[in-house]
């Protein structure tokens, strides 16, 4: 009788252990799918955000012609202190400055 009652409790300690073991392994598959799709979506998100930088062409256009307007922001004022010069040259720059 002690026999019998411990190989029925072996038996539903077994099934119980096969069965947590297997919800075990599929709930470890089920992450191994999500941790893909994750993965796949990262790296298109990667190739996303790479393809949307400035390029280096682009970069140089705006950049000499920002330089260029600058440059002729610069010239005009060059060309005002000239002109304020020629009308009071004892003035120092037109009066600028002066309290």
């Amino acid at each position: 009788m002690n026999q019998e009652i411990f190989n029925i409790a072996i038996g539903i300690s077994g099934a119980l252990g096969g069965w947590w073991m297997k919800a075990m392994w599929d709930a470890l598959k089920d992450l191994k799918q999500a941790d893909d799709k994750l993965a796949t979506q990262v790296s298109d998100l990667k190739v996303l955000v790479a393809g949307q930088y400035v390029s280096r062409e682009s970069f140089d256009k705006l950049s000499n012609a920002i330089f260029t307007k600058l440059d002729r922001i610069e010239d005009k004022l060059d060309h005002k202190v000239d002109k304020v010069m020629r009308i009071r040259p004892d003035s120092g720059f037109g009066g600028l400055g002066k309290d």
